[in-house]
């Protein structure tokens, strides 16, 4: 089969298309044809060697497709179910496989497009605003990013949670779609320090939560449009890592709260993986939850969509077909 190999870390030229053995569904396991693989940041920290995978290895870890073959002991799915999948690794080929336990079955009427575009970047704003701050009614939110795959995202959700979005994007074409997801006030952070700006807009009050998939260039700024007892949630570093910094600014800030989640740990469970995956596909279903899919790429262009993703040149989501 085709699939996109890294033989060195490095680069997106790192990125090449090669002829690999499909692989072979073990106990528990489906093996997938994969209709549209999902691509993501993390997927730059493995093909870099920032989070070291063995070489050679198979980048990607989320998609949708056709089940086609089914390890010992699975029932279900069964051979031509339609799947995907938010944590299978070696997901940018023609065929991966995936634990039985981790598929999310696609309802008729979404499409693979759309069912590859969820898993990782849906299930990771459902999380974030249903579980590691559960936004309630009136809350004021800041959400960075806000034009990007989660961003898109996290704004809607939190609107049908009844909270406030203040958005940061850095054009004029993704304020527009900031505001398109529902976006109260939006904040064009290459022309207005946006740290001040929140605390205008918000009456001087702060922010509940900030939601914060940038890292080291918007956490210091950050802390500061929280209000008392307020939360950062850190879920991404984009700009980079944020540099280890003295707790005490937590309580000069007001006793603050700071998290750095996975989705691993807020989808332990087969039973919390469906549930917030069904939640999401309702939403969806309803005309409630767009999903914007910002470009899609053949395969064998991987290294086009990494570069188009960390040069800030990509609205919502990302994905590679592979025929």
């Amino acid at each position: 089969m085709r699939a996109i190999q890294v033989d060195s870390y490095g680069g997106p030229d790192t990125l090449v298309a090669a002829d690999v053995d499909a692989p072979r569904p073990g106990p528990g396991q489906v093996l997938v044809d994969v209709a549209a693989s999902g691509v993501n940041y993390i997927d730059t920290y493995h093909r870099s060697g920032v989070y070291p995978i063995p070489l050679p290895l198979i980048p990607g870890q989320e998609g949708a497709g056709t089940v086609v073959a089914v390890g010992e002991g699975v029932s279900e799915p069964g051979v031509g179910a339609r799947v995907a999948w938010a944590a299978a690794a070696g997901s940018y080929a023609e065929q991966v496989v995936v634990d039985a336990a981790r598929t999310i079955p696609v309802p008729d009427g979404v499409g693979d497009d759309v069912a590859a575009a969820l898993p990782l970047q849906g299930l990771t704003a459902h999380y974030l605003c249903t579980s590691t701050y559960a936004v309630q009614p009136g809350d004021d939110t800041l959400v960075h990013a806000a034009a990007g795959g989660v961003g898109l995202l996290l704004t809607q959700m939190i609107k049908l949670r009844g909270g406030r979005v203040i958005a940061t994007v850095s054009t004029d074409e993704k304020a527009e779609l900031a505001r398109g997801a529902g976006a109260d006030d939006v904040i064009r952070y290459d022309q207005v320090d946006f740290g001040p700006e929140t605390r205008r807009l918000t009456g001087g009050r702060g922010v509940a939560v900030v939601y914060d998939g940038v890292g080291q260039t918007t956490f210091d700024a950050g802390l500061s449009t929280l209000r008392p007892r307020g939360m950062m949630v850190l879920y991404g570093g984009a700009s980079g890592p944020v540099p280890p910094f003295d707790p005490q600014r937590l309580n000069a800030g007001g006793s603050l709260f700071l998290t750095r989640p996975k989705l691993g740990d807020y989808t332990a469970t087969r039973d919390e993986l469906l549930a917030r995956a069904q939640e999401i596909l309702a939403w969806v279903a309803a005309g409630q939850l767009d999903v914007r899919i910002g470009g899609r790429y053949p395969l064998s262009d991987a290294r086009g969509a990494h570069e188009d993703l960390q040069g800030r040149r990509t609205t919502g989501k990302l994905l590679l077909l592979p025929r």
